[in-house]
């Protein structure tokens, strides 16, 4: 068994917490501490979508990303084996590609969500899949949604390109069961 944990950064890299205050009024009461940034780590290594399905060893997301994550949190432990993570990957990653990224709902979250439920089958912690409703909702959110946008474009670039899993093929997706 593997334990399986959630990597959260702040895209904002602290700016999102300290901007709050000042643009309480555009934030119709909610309390914005960060704009997540999630990966799934297991076996050493850390799950992203960033342009794409990314599966690095979590130093290199780490200097990728210019930082460690704000925190990680413990999912629980799973009985799937690399290899079994690895063609899961695989199936599922003609869904996540950059053409199919959408900040409010087709984004890094939302892969760690199906990535969680996969290894551990629970749920990613609630307020991070709720907060690009709960940002939309408000006129700031509104107001950042193009610079959010463009955050997630460069790390598309941070990221580089190794460790990107390919598509399953006809000749390597496992037999379907009878």
């Amino acid at each position: 068994m593997a334990t399986v944990e959630l990597a959260i950064y702040d895209l904002t890299m602290g700016m999102a917490k300290q901007m709050a205050a000042p643009l309480a009024g555009l934030l119709d009461g909610k309390s914005v501490e960060m704009v997540p940034h999630t990966g799934v780590r297991v076996f050493g290594r850390e799950i992203v979508y960033a342009g794409g399905v990314l599966s690095q060893p979590i130093a290199t997301v780490e200097a990728g990303m210019g930082r460690k994550p704000n925190t990680v949190e413990r999912l629980g432990t799973t009985t799937k084996t690399e290899a079994e993570v690895q063609t899961f990957l695989r199936s599922i990653s003609h869904e996540w590609t950059a053409q199919n990224y959408d900040l409010w709902e087709h984004n890094c979250n939302n892969f760690s969500e199906r990535v969680a439920q996969f290894l551990v089958g629970s749920s990613i912690p609630k307020w991070i899949l709720d907060f690009p409703r709960d940002m939309r909702s408000t006129p700031l959110g509104q107001m950042l949604a193009p610079m959010l946008g463009t955050s997630q474009d460069a790390l598309n670039g941070q990221l580089g390109t190794s460790g990107y899993v390919a598509p399953a093929t006809a000749a390597s997706a496992p037999a379907p069961a009878p």
